[in-house]
């Protein structure tokens, strides 16, 4: 992993700041919104073109680990969030709405970045990819359905249109540039694209920020309201993870894929689709903001962490041989 990889944290949080500092100029707010979707399809487009679909069956060689990551990405995740946001916002519908769409769409970028960082099995949490993109764009409405009737808002047409432009457009575009490009011999072309998504990404966070910075500062103390709940999910399956990795056998890199594959979330597609299914609701995307802000130091913080444990480990496992020896 070059320089430039080992640096995405900071890149992002770089990218928050400057936009949180747009976000406060008069009118920014407008240009800044009208980019972000352009930016989210640009983004996904050159990171759909680093995604080995034609290898999605190798997923499916690792049982365990395949299942394991679906049933806590797409069960037990959305039953955890719903919990936690009755438990703990409730009486904000908003903002109810917005912790489940944030907590339901299982990251497909920059978690594989962290599980490098923590020396995870970076071939086996890239393999689950693709079935999590798939499976979180068909399941995406099921899941707005299920859990909005307290709500009362969605407006199906606006969440598949949604669907359609920040999701299947780039898709569509991926499928055709493969099928005549790659076709042409052209493979080193996408190769050197690879650092094309963390560059867009960028873009589109100060995007993201710049659109919704004021709105932002105006309601700070919702970041104080969604602190709890947002925290407590990613330690709930940061234990989770590390206990069913245990339980099963996992080896170390496998677990902390695991870990990493169910925590982070997809906040940039999440808040694609608010921004278009609910443009006159800004505290849904108020949520999809705040988010990130949480999301990407919790991350660095468990991948250090991993590693000091594993470090720790290996010293422990180093004196008991010794120990052995000597007797």
């Amino acid at each position: 992993m070059g320089l430039f990889d080992k640096l995405y944290p900071l890149w992002i949080i770089c990218s928050v700041g400057i936009g949180l500092a747009l976000g406060q100029l008069n009118g920014i707010d407008l240009y800044a919104d009208a980019l972000l979707l352009p930016l989210l399809i640009l983004m996904l487009y050159f990171t759909f073109l680093q995604i080995p679909f034609s290898e999605m069956r190798r997923s499916f060689a690792h049982r365990r680990f395949t299942y394991t990551s679906l049933w806590l990405n797409f069960i037990f995740t959305p039953l955890l969030a719903w919990l936690l946001a009755s438990l703990f916002l409730s009486e904000q519908p908003l903002l109810w709405l917005g912790f489940l769409l944030l907590m339901v769409t299982p990251c497909t970028d920059w978690y594989i970045i962290f599980t490098k960082l923590a020396k995870g099995n970076v071939a086996l949490a890239t393999s689950i990819l693709p079935l999590n993109l798939v499976l979180q764009l068909l399941l995406l409405p099921v899941y707005l359905f299920l859990f909005s009737g307290t709500v009362g808002m969605i407006d199906f047409h606006l969440v598949l249109e949604s669907i359609v432009l920040a999701l299947l457009v780039p898709f569509f575009l991926t499928f055709v540039t493969r099928h005549f490009v790659i076709k042409k011999g052209k493979e080193p072309w996408i190769e050197k694209a690879n650092a094309w998504p963390t560059f867009f990404l960028c873009f589109a966070i100060i995007a993201m920020f710049a659109s919704q910075g004021r709105l932002l500062f105006e309601h700070f103390a919702l970041f104080l309201q969604l602190f709890v709940p947002i925290v407590a999910f990613f330690v709930i399956i940061f234990i989770l993870g590390r206990f069913i990795g245990k339980h099963l056998k996992f080896k170390q890199a496998d677990t902390t894929s695991l870990n990493f594959t169910t925590m982070a979330r997809n906040s940039p597609i999440a808040l694609a689709v608010a921004l278009t299914a609910f443009p006159h609701e800004p505290l849904i995307a108020i949520v999809l903001v705040i988010g990130p802000l949480l999301e990407l130091p919790i991350l660095s913080f468990f991948s250090y962490s991993i590693v000091l444990l594993h470090q720790r480990s290996q010293v422990n496992g180093l004196e008991q041989q010794k120990c052995r020896t000597r007797v």
